[in-house]
C-alpha cells in the first residue's frame, strides 16, 4: 500500500455526527495524524479553531472527483459522515479504490450500497481495499453483535433473533436521508438485496421475511415488535453470513437471522409497531411534505443532554443447529445515533488504519461489513471504549 500522509481524513466533519466524530478522535487519540474534509474551507477552519483540533484541513466537494483523489491519495482511511450517502458520497468512494484507501461511514442507505457492490467490490477485493459502509448504529450493534454471539458457539448456527431498546433522539440529517428514500422500492424489499449471487436457499428465504410479531419472548424480559432499523440491518447480517460462508468461518449452512424491537409491555410494542407504520406510510406519500418542515433540518440535532442520557441495548437470542441456545447482549451508554455511533465509526477507522491483524489477511478486501471486515478486532476496540459485549445465558 502506498505511503499516505494521514491516517483517518473526517469527511463532512462539519455536520452534526461529523462534529461528534472530531471530539471523540480529539479527546481519545492525541497522537492521531489526521484531518478534516468537507466543502467549505471556512466552515471547517471554524470547526478546526472552535473545537481545538490538532488537525489539518483538506476541502473536497463532494461532486468533484478530482478534489475527491486528491483528498483520498493522501490518507489511509476516509471516515465519512457526509449524508444522505446516495447524493454526496459515491464518488468518494469511488476515489477510495482507485487510490487504495480503505473506506467507512455511517450509511442506512442499502440501495446505495447494493450499488456500491456492483461497481466497486471486485476491485476493492484485488486491491486488498476494503470498503465497509454502516459502521454507525447502522449496523454494528446487529451485526457485530451477531458476529459475536455465533463467536460463542464452537458448531453452527441455525438462528439469531436480535431485539433492540434505545433511547435518544434524532437529526435532520437522518431525516433528511428518510426522506430522499421514497418508500421502499422492490429491491429494497428483497431481504438479500447485499447478498452475492447464488448465496440464498430456499429454506432461508422462506425464513427471512420482513414483519414483525407482538409476543412475549422466551428467556428475555419483555415484548417483542417493530424492529425500526430491521429493514437496514438485516440485509447487512445476511451480507456477513454470506461472505463469511466464502471466506471465513461459516456461521452455519442454513443460518437465519431476524430483527425486532423490544418493550416492557404489549401496550408499549403495540403503539410503538403500529405508529411506526403509520410513519412509514406518510413519508411514501405526498403528505411527507406537511411534516418535514416541522422536522430538524440538516446539521441540527439532539441536545448534549439527550446525547449523554442515551443508550441502547441488543439483546441477542441464537440457536446452533442441534437446538443449543445461547443469549448475549452489546450494550452502550450515550444516545445511540449520535453520541455511540461517533464512537463506533471512530474505532471503525482506527482499526482500518492501525491494525495489520484484520479478519482474512492484509491482501482480503472488497465492499465489506463490519463483522467481515473487522471483526474481533473491532470488538476489542469497542470494549477497550466501554461498549459491553456479554454472554447471559
Amino acid at each position: 500500500m502506498m505511503e499516505k500522509k494521514y491516517e483517518i481524513i473526517v469527511y463532512g466533519a462539519t455536520g452534526f455526527t461529523g462534529q461528534i466524530c472530531c471530539k471523540y478522535l480529539r479527546d481519545n487519540y492525541a497522537d492521531l495524524v489526521w484531518a478534516i474534509g468537507g466543502r467549505s474551507k471556512e466552515k471547517l477552519e471554524q470547526i478546526k479553531s472552535d473545537f481545538n483540533l490538532n488537525c489539518d484541513v483538506v476541502v473536497a466537494d463532494g461532486g468533484d472527483i478530482d478534489s475527491l483523489r486528491a483528498l483520498t491519495g493522501q490518507t489511509k482511511v476516509v471516515l465519512s459522515t457526509a449524508g444522505p450517502f446516495a447524493r454526496y458520497g459515491s464518488l468518494l468512494v469511488q476515489a477510495c479504490v482507485e487510490n487504495e484507501t480503505h473506506y467507512t461511514d455511517i450509511t442506512g442507505e442499502n440501495h446505495w450500497v447494493r450499488g456500491l457492490i456492483e461497481k466497486h467490490h471486485a476491485e476493492a477485493a484485488s486491491k486488498g481495499i476494503r470498503i465497509i459502509p454502516s459502521c454507525g448504529y447502522d449496523s454494528i450493534p446487529s451485526d457485530l453483535g451477531t458476529f459475536f454471539t455465533i463467536s460463542q458457539f464452537d458448531k453452527p448456527v441455525s438462528r439469531v433473533d436480535v431485539y433492540h431498546q434505545a433511547q435518544g433522539g434524532a437529526s435532520g440529517g437522518t431525516t433528511e436521508t428518510i426522506f430522499t428514500m421514497d418508500g421502499l422500492s422492490k429491491e429494497m424489499r428483497d431481504p438479500f438485496v447485499l447478498n452475492p449471487d447464488e448465496t440464498v436457499t430456499e429454506g432461508q428465504r422462506e425464513k427471512s421475511k420482513d414483519g414483525f410479531v407482538i409476543e412475549q419472548v422466551d428467556g428475555i424480559e419483555g415484548w417483542s415488535g417493530i424492529g425500526m432499523m430491521a429493514v437496514a440491518n438485516t440485509r447487512v447480517v445476511r451480507r456477513s453470513a454470506a461472505l463469511m460462508e466464502q471466506n471465513q468461518k461459516s456461521y452455519g449452512r442454513n443460518f437465519t437471522f431476524g430483527e425486532h424491537g423490544l418493550f416492557s409491555t404489549k401496550g408499549m410494542a403495540r403503539l410503538a409497531s403500529y405508529g411506526s407504520i403509520l410513519a412509514f406510510i406518510v413519508i411514501g406519500t405526498p403528505l411527507k411534505r406537511l411534516v418535514r418542515p416541522f422536522l430538524l433540518k440538516p446539521g441540527e440535532g439532539p441536545s448534549q443532554e439527550t446525547q449523554d442520557n442515551g443508550w441502547f441495548r441488543a439483546t441477542f437470542v441464537a440457536y446452533s443447529e442441534d437446538n443449543e441456545r445461547k443469549i448475549c447482549s452489546m450494550y452502550g451508554s450515550g444516545d445511540p445515533g449520535y453520541k455511540s455511533t461517533g464512537k463506533m465509526v471512530c474505532e471503525s477507522a482506527l482499526a482500518l488504519a492501525r491494525s495489520d491483524d484484520l479478519p482474512g489477511g492484509s491482501e482480503y478486501g472488497g465492499v465489506l461489513t463490519s463483522a467481515v471486515g473487522l471483526g474481533e478486532v473491532l470488538i476489542d476496540r469497542l470494549k477497550r471504549a466501554e461498549m459491553e459485549f456479554k454472554v447471559l445465558s
